[in-house]
């Protein structure tokens, strides 16, 4: 039977003990990290979130506590009285390695069987194993200190906005469904049969509304839902830092944001971002980086051929750019013995996977030019294009051409990041950015027209007001986001307070007024009732702590996670239920075909 902790109180967690600490009567409580019996000697480390500290058991100790001790197993629950003392050998490898506890009482409070893994840092067992038994992978030193820094980070938040003003007020989580751009999760109503809540993708509509309420600052480390397919920045359910402001345009917005980040940044890792952050508008990204989300820790900018080729004897570049397209091109320095042409050849199949039609080269060898297409371009030609790629000897030029600008932007930037890890190119620091001026629309190849690239209530840039109905592309957007290191950190934006702004708005995305209606009335109704300008963000509070952490996924920061296919393995969800329960709710399931 086990025993318990009546007349004992822990006065000291696992890892706090040091050399100073040598006479005190402590008492301890964790789990069995392992046992160690030497005959005359027994030895166990006994572990809790804070640390390791040695047990010891020897001839001066009670016979009754040492013939426990030799019983102890792997994860067995302890707590243990005694006196700190100096070990005879000291472990470098341990914070605590100075010293011991001389233990004199001992209580086994729980046994435990032997796990499926060893509880170790940087465990080896396979992922899917350790999330099947998440409650043993979490007793992991290396998971706990990554969900304490997330604590760490989640308080140090609270603490900046508490000084800038902000009030924490709580939004729902059953709401109405509305267009946000991802996959609602419904809930389905007991009491209203066929009408359904949402899980709320953002509490967008809600943090305008508390705007409208009068609030001014508003702060939330919200719960949010999006069913979106899984990666590994990305999960079915997440926490965001959701913040909005009256009164601000973009720049105020801007400020605070990156006052947070050099904040968060100082407190919790003790490491100074420099500031203001710097900032690149959505077309410069683009054109520079291939990505709105550009890694700006390494070079291998994206070179502009366009021009250099117009005319060639190449039709591909030829065509493409005739067709109104580019070509454009990165260049590997010093890359030539690594991107074989084995390897040139597994980036030609990279590219062609996320839609190029192929991928042009050529390598700069000591014997001279190797190229896919030298044979169509004059030397002339050839000398101009590798002169605008800055090519020289040890070099590889990587080309993409189609009659698609962005098309070629896009892929050049992937193509960028992928040669930079064949590369290793080093990745280290932080350097967030702020990208601006995103474009108001975007235009729909299947469909065949401009739609809306952000939520209908962002604000337009005022002087591209003029250009909505006539010319779309030249719209921009009061819309910003934060990187950090080729993440997407934050998103947000000013949004439309003028009623008749927004019913032009509505009209330019191809909403009724009625639809409008149906789907936003609640809140252009109270618009009509004094709205003040503001305009916020939500900071994704799982890919700051991944970030700072430079974890590779957000499973080692999320204390219970999804998998790919949106399964939780330890409790096994989703899972069936009962059919009185389907039936309280008015539903019934459709047969699979």
């Amino acid at each position: 039977m086990a025993e318990t902790l009546k007349g004992l109180k822990r006065t000291d967690y696992c890892g706090v003990f040091r050399k100073e600490d040598a006479g005190r009567e402590v008492t301890v409580c964790g789990w069995a990290q392992r046992q160690r019996d030497l005959g005359q000697l027994i030895f166990i480390d006994l572990r809790d979130r804070t640390g390791i500290v040695q047990l010891a058991f020897d001839e001066s100790t009670d016979r009754a506590v040492f013939d426990k001790a030799f019983t102890v197993r792997s994860e067995y629950v302890l707590a243990a009285k005694g006196v700190v003392r100096l070990r005879s050998s000291i472990n470098h490898d341990i914070p605590t390695g100075d010293v011991e506890i001389a233990v004199q009482e001992l209580r086994i409070l729980n046994k435990a069987e032997t796990p499926p893994f060893e509880i170790v840092e940087n465990s080896t067992t396979a992922e899917a194993t350790r999330l099947k038994y998440r409650y043993l992978d979490l007793r992991r030193p290396d998971l706990q200190r990554n969900l304490i820094l997330r604590h760490r980070i989640a308080k140090s938040a609270r603490d900046y906005f508490d000084q800038q003003g902000f009030i924490e007020l709580e939004t729902p989580i059953l709401i109405r469904s509305t267009p946000e751009g991802a996959r609602d999760f419904l809930v389905p109503s007991r009491l209203h049969h066929g009408e359904f809540y949402a899980l709320p993708q953002s509490p967008q509509l809600y943090k305008q509304l508390s705007m409208v309420a009068g609030f001014d600052r508003y702060v939330q480390l919200a719960r949010c839902f999006r069913d979106e397919d899984l990666r590994a920045d990305r999960q079915p359910e997440f926490t965001q830092i959701d913040l909005e402001m009256s009164f601000v345009d973009v720049e105020d917005v801007l400020e605070v944001g990156e006052g947070f980040l050099a904040h968060v940044f100082k407190k919790v890792l003790d490491v100074d971002l420099p500031m203001p952050l710097p900032r690149l508008t959505y077309t410069e990204a683009m054109t520079r980086y291939g990505s709105d989300k550009p890694d700006t820790r390494f070079g291998m900018e994206l070179i502009d051929l366009t021009d250099t080729v117009r005319g060639c004897g190449f039709g591909v570049f030829a065509s493409a750019v005739e067709g109104g397209g580019a070509v454009g091109a990165i260049t590997a320095k010093n890359a030539v013995s690594v991107l074989t042409r084995k390897e040139v050849d597994k980036l030609t199949e990279m590219v062609r996977g996320i839609g190029a039609k192929g991928l042009a080269w050529a390598r700069l060898t000591p014997e001279g030019v190797s190229s896919s297409f030298a044979k169509f371009l004059t030397e002339e030609e050839m000398a101009a294009l590798l002169k605008t790629a800055g090519a020289e000897s040890g070099d590889v030029v990587l080309i993409i051409a189609d009659t698609v600008k962005k098309h070629v932007l896009t892929t050049l930037g992937a193509l960028r990041l992928a040669v930079a890890d064949k590369l290793d190119i080093p990745r280290e620091g932080y350097r967030p950015l702020w990208i601006t001026d995103f474009p108001f629309f975007e235009y729909d190849e299947e469909a065949g027209q401009y739609v809306a690239m952000h939520h209908p209530f962002t604000a337009p840039l005022d002087e591209c007001i003029p250009y909505l109905d006539t010319e779309p592309d030249k719209v921009f957007a009061k819309a910003y986001d934060l990187v950090l290191n080729g993440i997407e950190l934050a998103s947000g934006s000013i949004r439309i307070t003028d009623p008749a702004l927004q019913k032009h708005m509505f009209s330019a995305l191809g909403l009724s007024d009625e639809e409008a209606y149906q789907k936003f009335g609640f809140l252009t109704d109270a618009f009509k009732y004094g709205a003040p300008p503001h305009g916020g963000m939500g900071i994704g509070l799982d890919r700051l702590v991944m970030q700072m952490l430079g974890a590779s996924t957000l499973r080692d920061v999320v204390a219970y996670p999804k998998v790919q296919n949106m399964t939780e393995l330890m409790t096994e969800c989703p899972s069936p239920v009962d059919e009185a329960q389907l039936q309280e709710l008015g539903i019934a399931m459709a047969e699979e075909k």
